[in-house]
């Protein structure tokens, strides 16, 4: 299976037995939406609700940093996703967040995990099934092993500023990135990591919400001055649009990339960070 399937593939396969089905679905507290209820109204027959909100390291006071493994396997069981399991995920979010639970299951371990291009936007659009209300879950076993390296710290972002041996892509507005837009969070410095560049994520995806591929995707990179000869390091917020910078690098083949998960929500909020403004 790709990283990314098409609804066309998804209607085909539905009802395969090791297929599983996830709605990803994740909105910022100031969209004013509710991810649960949504699903419970439609989704796509025999998927399943991922809690972005509530998987992430609640004893943390950074948002939405990873949760430690043990709480990723139970969440999965409970869901009845286990080993063996196809899994594709999907979304209705203006940020893109199926990205983010695809980051996630590859920090632990899961090998066959596939993006549904376009979300629920475009399986609606096609006029494909849906359904409401809760499925019942199958409790299965789910083995994790969490992958440090796939993660960015802040120590080796600070390191990285003299280093300079990987490239930092901010999936952020360019208002956020130059400080023209001032942060709305009490405390939250302005600007961004000097020697980053900024690509916002919204620009990796075409009107109908599928992904831009190929040599329109490499472009847009190396128009926004990234070195794709480099190592990258996505950052962004809080950890959930840099996810959309790293699939849309594995998408051109990339596998050296990181993501910042502390993102602007840790750097912007210590006073000891170096922070710039203005374009890079």
């Amino acid at each position: 299976m790709d990283i990314l399937v098409s609804t066309e593939w998804l209607a085909d396969a539905i009802g395969a037995s090791d297929l599983r089905i996830v709605d990803a679905t994740y909105f910022l507290p100031e969209v004013g939406r509710d991810a649960a209820a949504e699903y419970e109204a439609q989704h796509i027959p025999g998927a399943v609700f991922l809690n972005l909100g509530e998987l992430a390291d609640l004893n943390d006071p950074r948002p939405n940093m990873a949760p430690p493994a043990e709480k990723f396997a139970s969440r999965m069981q409970a869901l009845g996703l286990g080993d063996g399991s196809r899994i594709v995920i999907y979304d209705n979010s203006p940020h893109r967040s199926s990205a983010r639970a695809w980051w996630l299951f590859e920090l632990f371990g899961a090998p066959n995990v596939a993006i549904l291009d376009g979300g629920l936007g475009k399986w609606l659009a096609e006029k494909r099934p849906v359904e409401s209300g809760k499925p019942q879950l199958r409790h299965r076993h789910f083995t994790v092993w969490r992958d440090e390296k796939a993660i960015a710290t802040k120590e080796q972002i600070i390191e990285n500023l003299t280093g300079k041996t990987a490239q930092v892509v901010d999936a952020r507005t360019m208002s956020r990135f130059t400080a023209e837009e001032p942060e709305i969070r009490h405390g939250m410095a302005s600007g961004h990591i000097p020697g980053s560049v900024c690509l916002p994520s919204s620009k990796l995806f075409n009107a109908d919400g599928t992904w831009k591929r190929g040599h329109e995707l490499k472009g847009l990179f190396i128009e926004a001055g990234v070195d794709l000869e480099k190592p990258l390091i996505t950052t962004c917020g809080s950890g959930v649009t840099a996810a959309s910078l790293l699939f849309g690098a594995r998408l051109l083949g990339k596998t050296d990339v990181t993501l910042y998960d502390g993102s602007w929500s840790e750097w912007g909020a210590d006073p000891a960070t170096p922070k710039a403004t203005g374009r890079a």
